[in-house]
């Protein structure tokens, strides 16, 4: 509703107030009345019509001002109120053109992820604030910066033409995968948030239309499919968190792996091959490890190591400690996690200092892996995770 009102409207902050005063509108009206037939058409056109008595107070406001709104005005007025996006367009999908609009170039990177995540996948602004490590003022301002310029500029509101397409991909590529992560790994709240994964997945199924099976949409598609196709073992029955190694892997999503496992088959092997294509693999192997003991780890290593030239990250090299650890053993991965650990660069990550716990753990350096889980409790986000790291800390003081 929101990204089809920013796209009559032209004003995120507008769009955003009229959808929540359309949802006040049906509490005051629905326990009263009962629930329409349609209620997201009851919903779009009642935040519409707000939004053209707002533009309507708006016309009596300074000279510049009043032009531009009295031509967002008409132009509402004469449209046929709905909550479905014009004939027509290549992909006829509101919220693709939204992510296209903020994923513009014109915008920094960051801003076209906050402003994604704030707009697509409803994120508050102190969530995301988290998410960056920043402030929840500085993020706060750094919205309203990206939101004016798109105004200002004129930004277009729709996906890209062909000519223009390539270019534009990659960024909307990266707000995907992580408008995925917010919702497998949620930065606050709930652990999980499947809601997002499907809408990830849904948005990463048009890309790959739009972009004709462009290779590395092809891969992140196959990616979302393979780790949401474990998201019913992710957690037990009390909301407690289950490692990947404990899960019951008779309860994975067969259809969702074997589609991912086709995508990844569809392409012709490529030298180098990109980020997503071998984070896609990596997922293969152990969607196709029918025991944890099965899992092919050597071929894990091997993936993150050629990731980390691809796309140098402290967060690839974290993974691909642990990795190394499952081939090589413990000792081996926490040399590479310690060595990481000294450069600095994930300072506040809750994984690192777990992920040092664990492996000190598994050395039988008990009281060292007690302080490492005292550090990681302290920094994680949810209380899943906090929970997880609570028992493992019990169970390194008990000995």
């Amino acid at each position: 509703m929101v990204a089809t009102l920013i796209g009559v409207t032209r004003d995120w902050d507008l769009a955003e107030e009229c959808a929540q005063d359309a949802f006040v509108k049906a509490l005051e009206h629905w326990g009263r009345e009962g629930v329409p037939r349609n209620p997201g058409a009851w919903l779009t056109t009642t935040a519409r019509n707000r939004a053209i008595d707002q533009l309507r107070r708006a016309t009596a406001g300074a000279t510049k001002e009043r032009e531009a709104t009295e031509g967002t005005l008409a132009a509402m007025e004469q449209a046929e109120p709905t909550s479905e996006v014009e004939e027509g367009a290549p992909i006829e999908d509101d919220r693709l053109r939204l992510m296209f609009t903020c994923c513009h170039p014109a915008l920094s990177a960051e801003a076209q992820v906050a402003l994604t995540l704030r707009t697509l996948a409803g994120l508050t602004t102190a969530e995301i604030a988290r998410a960056f490590l920043v402030p929840e003022a500085a993020m706060a301002q750094r919205l309203v910066r990206a939101k004016r310029k798109i105004r200002e500029a004129g930004i277009p509101y729709r996906v890209p033409p062909p000519d223009a397409l390539a270019e534009r991909t990659s960024a909307v590529l990266g707000v995907l995968y992580l408008l995925f992560n917010e919702g497998y790994s949620a930065s606050s709240g709930a652990l999980v948030r499947h809601d997002l994964c499907d809408e990830a997945i849904r948005l990463g199924r048009l890309l790959v239309q739009l972009t004709k099976g462009e290779r590395e949409a092809v891969g992140l598609l196959s990616l979302l499919l393979l780790q949401h196709s474990r998201r019913v073992t992710r957690l037990d029955t009390a909301g407690a968190l289950v490692l990947l190694e404990d899960q019951d892997r008779t309860a994975w999503d067969r259809f969702a792996i074997a589609e991912g496992l086709g995508l990844i088959q569809s392409m012709p092997p490529r030298e180098p091959a990109g980020p997503y294509e071998l984070q896609a693999a990596i997922a293969a192997c152990h969607a196709e490890a029918r025991t944890a003991e099965a899992t092919d780890w050597p071929r894990i290593a091997g993936l993150y190591g050629e990731l980390a030239r691809v796309v140098p990250s402290p967060v690839v090299e974290l993974n691909r400690a642990v990795a190394v650890a499952m081939a090589d053993g413990p000792a081996v991965g926490l040399r590479l996690v310690e060595q990481l650990q000294e450069t600095g660069a994930l300072a506040g990550y809750h994984l690192l200092p777990a992920t040092r716990a664990d492996l000190l753990r598994r050395l039988d350096r008990r009281k060292e892996a007690a302080e490492a889980y005292r550090e990681a409790l302290a920094l994680a986000p949810t209380a899943a995770e906090r929970e997880f790291l609570t028992a493992r800390l019990v169970q390194s003081l008990a000995g």
